[in-house]
């Protein structure tokens, strides 16, 4: 399979192989009017498969989220066809408004307009705990 290669724009790469979509839809990439790329299950030497997003365009994302999915991912940033920057992440200290709070009795299930907010409690773990009520976020990763 030959996927082109883009002239201006991001590849989000060393996703876990299958976790693309996930993170296509934590990123709402669905909402771009730009040609998007999802590469899933490539060969790769160091992860033996992954999955590949290439975005055609120039554009924030954001970084908390995709260190949320996978801190091991990398954001290579294209222009003119060349690599320009490299990103390496980390697990986000702070989430906000990408997971919600499962506890039906959190403020932010009961008020409409308040933001879920996650603080990380242990790294090791990729344990987040919801600042109102300290209920852990859910596991999706």
């Amino acid at each position: 399979m030959n996927i082109d290669s883009i002239k201006n724009g991001i590849v989000i790469d060393h996703i876990k192989a299958g976790q693309a979509m996930k993170l296509y839809s934590l990123l709402e990439l669905d909402r771009l009017e730009c040609p998007v790329a999802i590469i899933k299950n490539a060969q790769s030497k160091k992860m033996g498969k992954k999955d590949i997003i290439k975005i055609d365009t120039k554009m924030e994302v954001d970084l908390d989220i995709i260190g949320y999915v996978d801190p091991d991912i990398t954001v290579n940033v294209i222009e003119e066809g060349k690599l320009v920057e490299k990103k390496h992440l980390q697990l986000p200290e702070i989430l906000k408004d990408v997971v919600k709070c499962k506890n039906p009795r959190c403020i932010t299930s009961t008020e409409n307009g308040i933001p879920h907010v996650f603080r990380l409690c242990d790294a090791e773990k990729r344990l987040y705990r919801c600042i109102y009520c300290e209920t852990k976020a859910a596991e999706e990763n």
